[in-house]
């Protein structure tokens, strides 16, 4: 029995760079996401397709690729998406809080489909939710989620297939109560993570007094691990002499709203039409 729809893996791209010398470096981890934009006939719906990440994925980056698995077992392509124009001005777009680490850039989705990729997104309106959401099926601390990811840059030389780790929610009512713009995971994340969509896990079963879920859904995005120090001190002065920083276990997560906000931001300053071979595509 799966918990998690196999599309989701699919919603999931590596993001990478290639060096002056010609090899590639993957720099991160991104994913598609789709704005619902209207009810068409029948059972349809129109849905904007965006690739989110962190703004620090993105950041200072003249362009980058974006991996695709083709429907057949054919070797994976790798998408240039130009994240600047010829005046060096960003046609992505990023959260405008400065603490809010997430950046948009519209996809041309229908070249992929035309080009017989395989890959899906995360609708708005069925597949993500919102704190709003959160708060009204009961989410609490120790909720089971996914993290889904390339840490460490771990994309084989031929295809892309994401990487997926276990976690639990660590403290999320902060959030709730507007006092942090980010919720805590107890799942490790690694550089190369940066950017990969938080799945809540579907629980059919609950305690007393509590709600069950039997939806997995999106719900943030990761955007750093929190790390810990460690002082060596001097036996002999009483010094500090070197400071260690580990990995301690706990990540932060931006919620689904800011993604929602960043693409409105978007929507309102972008106009012109698309000038690379996927991205920038309304």
């Amino acid at each position: 029995m799966a918990l998690i729809p196999p599309f989701f893996l699919d919603c999931v791209v590596a993001i990478g760079i290639v060096k002056p010398d010609g090899n590639k470096h993957w720099i991160g981890t991104g994913f598609l996401f789709g704005k619902f934009v209207k009810q068409k006939e029948g059972n349809e719906k129109e849905y904007k397709i965006f690739l989110v990440s962190n703004k620090h994925v993105l950041r200072n980056q003249q362009s980058v690729i974006l991996r695709f698995n083709p429907q057949d077992d054919q070797p994976a392509t790798d998408y240039p998406a130009q994240l600047k124009d010829k005046d060096g001005k960003d046609l992505w777009t990023g959260h405008r809080n400065d603490n809010v680490d997430i950046g948009v850039i519209g996809i041309n989705a229908k070249k992929l489909q035309d080009e017989g990729m395989k890959f899906g997104f995360f609708q708005s309106d069925t597949m993500a939710f919102a704190v709003d959401k959160l708060k009204e099926i009961g989410t609490t601390e120790g909720d089971f989620i996914y993290v889904l990811g390339f840490p460490m840059g771990l994309v084989a030389s031929d295809r892309q297939f994401v990487i997926l780790r276990n976690g639990t929610i660590g403290r999320i009512r902060d959030l709730f109560e507007k006092r942090s713009t980010d919720f805590v995971v107890d799942a490790f994340v690694f550089p190369g993570n940066s950017g990969g969509p938080v799945i809540l896990k579907p629980e059919m079963i609950s305690i007393g007094g509590t709600k069950s879920n039997s939806n997995a859904a999106l719900i943030g995005v990761v955007k750093s691990y929190i790390p810990y120090q460690d002082t060596a001190i001097s036996q002999q002065t009483g010094r500090p002499r070197i400071i260690f920083e580990d990995n301690s276990g706990l990540s932060l997560v931006e919620p689904v709203d800011y993604i929602i906000e960043t693409i409105e931001v978007d929507e309102k300053m972008k106009s012109q039409p698309p000038t690379t071979a996927i991205a920038n595509a309304g």
